[in-house]
């Protein structure tokens, strides 16, 4: 469902002949993964309704990279829906893209932004409209429950997203836990905070972006360990929205300027 507050669109106006947006998302069997971004793609045309935006998926779900590389032909952005710059963004979209015969500007992923923190601050307050205060935030732990990453840099780009959040926006705390890495679980970051004097409460938000097996792992810790709110996953949320476009404007920015710079 299209968000009825999106704001008009930002950044730059489409220009005839502008490349289309192939949105790439890892996918899931789970069949709200696709519905989330779905719902996204809905917010991403709403912003900005004469730009051809695309969803191709990497695993689990259709369509695939070349399937959808067919319709588009060679004028597009490939935009990665995703938080961090592990795996997935260094090995498995590049790797994907050359299976496919595809030599596509690729954007950025979408961490950091403050347009993160205020998706996560969107996210926290429609699960708990009293936490838009900034007296109940100062009173409020809140553990950033993300899936964990084998890769030290983006657990590391993770930290630095927590620290800069509590930083920011005025919570009195904010802990790391991981749903698939080693590292604190949910259960142990709600203990942590309870122990801290200045929290009254705790909260529970998920760094993921869509519906799926490990954010269902992340509320079952957080019913098990009594936290007082739970927040849902990130997408949609016209925050995001604009990040994406965001990252196409700057991937398309740069590969038009490139062969300048290289004339």
């Amino acid at each position: 469902m299209t968000d009825r507050r999106l704001p008009a669109a930002p950044a730059t106006p489409v220009a005839a002949g502008s490349p289309a947006l192939l949105l790439i998302a890892h996918g899931s069997r789970d069949p709200r993964h696709a519905a989330a971004v779905a719902a996204l793609v809905g917010q991403l045309r709403a912003l900005r309704p004469a730009l051809d935006v695309a969803t191709a998926y990497l695993d689990h779900c259709a369509p695939r990279i070349p399937q959808v590389l067919d319709r588009l032909g060679p004028a597009a952005v490939a935009v990665p829906l995703l938080l961090n710059r592990a795996f997935h963004a260094k090995h498995d979209i590049p790797a994907a893209l050359r299976a496919a015969g595809a030599d596509l500007p690729v954007a950025d992923v979408l961490g950091p932004s403050p347009l993160l923190l205020s998706a996560l601050d969107r996210r926290l307050t429609e699960a708990a409209p009293a936490l838009a205060s900034p007296a109940a935030r100062a009173r409020t732990g809140v553990v950033l429950a993300a899936a964990g990453s084998s890769d030290p840099a983006a657990d590391a780009a993770t930290r630095a997203v927590a620290a800069e959040w509590r930083r920011t926006r005025g919570w009195a705390a904010v802990e790391i836990a991981y749903a698939s890495a080693n590292g604190p679980r949910v259960p142990d970051a709600v203990a942590a905070l309870r122990r801290a004097p200045a929290v009254d409460r705790v909260a529970v938000s998920p760094y993921l972006l869509a519906p799926g097996l490990l954010p269902d792992r992340i509320a079952e810790a957080a019913t098990e360990a009594a936290a007082d709110h739970l927040a849902a996953t990130l997408a949609p949320t016209p925050d995001l929205a604009r990040l994406l476009l965001t990252r196409y404007d700057q991937a398309r920015t740069t590969a038009e300027t490139a062969p300048a710079l290289t004339a």
